[in-house]
């Protein structure tokens, strides 16, 4: 009997196998794996301290099934509005051959390329599967970058490992330059008015460009010639038009930290080796049974997770319970620094802090001159206001 595997693929290392097991028994033996998208891993960057959702979404925990389980569920989501709003303002950027957009991506990197013209190539990435079409993908991507000339691929499929198992990632559109430049366009509904546009929601198209732009490098390494830029074409809405106009992002800041998460992830089975034995987020479990598990993860609670993480309403209920200063926000808790609970912030205001902490000095001492311009106000005599005359008419 031959001792080569009976096909081309790859067989996973002992190793491999461990892991794969042990995040198997984290999700339940019949709960299949959720996988990743872009949103999932741009939301590991805005919270890069959250043991919990690391751990969980190397797992491929599926989150909302949890929070339901626990009675804490998920009440986030866009509209169906929203959805067929951005939907109709996409297609109308990519009508016509992406010429539209094209001509934003060119007038806001084109350097000194030619415009693109009638010529520009949008190849057919249709095929079947995700692992199909991110292979073509990478082939289509191959020969734009080996033709020099303006390619426009329409909702390409990138493959990113995570935590030993592939992502499938889906960008609006992958712009290539005659020069082998790629880059990532990301096409969003909100407005740009007067050119800018909600810090917010651009900080999140941030986040979420990052993650293509870290798949594009996987595949842009194995090609001399190309290379992916760290700024993105964000396209909006003109004002309060339907009109298409384009803004650069630079994410390399967000770069940095999706990386850095992602490295993170890969040691799932370091995280998840300090977990008790028999350790299960099968959210068919009880909730009781549940809360014991995910307790056992340490979390980083702040408000903004309320817009990114399934189970942001049942860290914030454990947060207040705790007295953890992070659910006033992250500002706070960085702020007190050693005070790591509310309670020891109200009793180092009032002065019974310790004696050798600044943070709690400081608070001692603007809780007196709180408590002084109280004590003024009170004093001052009642402000009454000129009686108005009456009107004669």
């Amino acid at each position: 009997m031959s001792s080569f595997p009976p096909s081309g693929r790859p067989q996973p290392t002992p190793q491999t196998t461990t892991l794969r097991q042990r995040l198997a028994d984290l999700r339940g033996p019949a709960v299949p794996p959720r996988p990743l998208d872009a949103r999932a891993l741009a939301a590991l960057a805005a919270n890069p301290g959250c043991g919990r959702r690391a751990l969980l979404d190397g797992a491929g925990v599926d989150k909302t099934a949890l929070a339901a389980a626990l009675g804490s569920p998920a009440s986030f989501g866009q509209s169906q509005f929203a959805i067929v709003r951005g939907n109709s303002f996409e297609a109308k950027v990519k009508g016509d051959g992406g010429a539209e957009l094209l001509r934003l991506v060119h007038d806001r990197l084109g350097g000194g390329a030619e415009a693109p013209g009638p010529d520009a190539r949008v190849p057919d990435l249709t095929a079947a599967g995700p692992e199909g079409r991110a292979a073509r993908t990478a082939l289509a991507l191959r020969e734009a970058t080996t033709a020099g000339a303006w390619t426009l691929l329409d909702h390409p499929m990138l493959a990113l490992e995570v935590a030993g198992t592939p992502a499938y990632l889906e960008p609006d559109a992958v712009v290539v330059h005659p020069d082998g430049r790629w880059t990532v366009v990301e096409i969003k509904s909100f407005p740009m008015i007067d050119g800018v546009a909600d810090a917010a929601k651009v900080g999140a198209a941030a986040r979420q460009a990052a993650v293509y732009v870290l798949a594009l490098e996987r595949t842009a390494g194995k090609l001399a010639e190309a290379e992916v830029g760290h700024r993105i074409v964000l396209v909006c809405p003109k004002d309060f038009s339907n009109l298409p106009t384009a803004a650069l992002v630079d994410v390399r800041r967000e770069h940095a930290v999706t990386r850095r998460q992602l490295e993170r992830l890969t040691r799932v089975e370091d995280l998840a080796a300090a977990l008790p034995e028999g350790l299960c987020f099968d959210p068919a479990r009880s909730a009781e049974e549940l809360d014991e598990a995910v307790s056992a993860v340490t979390a980083a609670y702040a408000p903004e997770c309320l817009a990114a993480c399934e189970l942001a309403f049942h860290c914030r209920e454990r947060s207040r319970a705790a007295g953890d200063p992070g659910a006033l926000g992250r500002s706070v808790r960085g702020e007190l620094g050693g005070l790591t609970t509310v309670e020891a912030a109200l009793a180092a205001a009032s002065g019974a802090g310790p004696a050798d902490d600044p943070t709690a000095a400081v608070l001692h001492h603007a809780a007196r001159l709180r408590a002084e311009a109280l004590e003024q106000a009170a004093a001052r005599p009642p402000h009454h206001a000129p009686e108005t005359p009456e009107c004669p008419c």
